[in-house]
């Protein structure tokens, strides 16, 4: 049995806020906030990608210490951008 979309946002959600390392937290908490119920069925299989990974790797894409891996890299960019670029962290 498929997973409903609102068990799935809420399982993210979760995932987003409990992460391990506070920046990650408040970071993901904010993104998952705003925009995790506008993602098609697709960018919601990226993020729980991203998800998978590690905090600290993630950490140092989201400030722009090192590049993301291409599959990552336009979801880190709208991460950036709207929840670390402009202080709303």
């Amino acid at each position: 049995m498929a997973e409903l979309r609102e068990h799935r946002l809420k399982r993210l959600h979760m995932r987003s806020i409990r992460r391990g390392i506070k920046e990650m937290d408040l970071i993901l908490t904010k993104f998952s906030e705003m925009r995790l119920a506008t993602l098609s069925d697709e960018e919601l299989d990226l993020y729980e990608a991203l998800l998978a990974e590690n905090d600290q790797d993630l950490y140092v894409w989201v400030s722009g210490q090192d590049q993301a891996p291409e599959q990552f890299r336009q979801m880190i960019a709208d991460i950036y951008d709207n929840h670390v670029g402009h202080g709303q962290v």
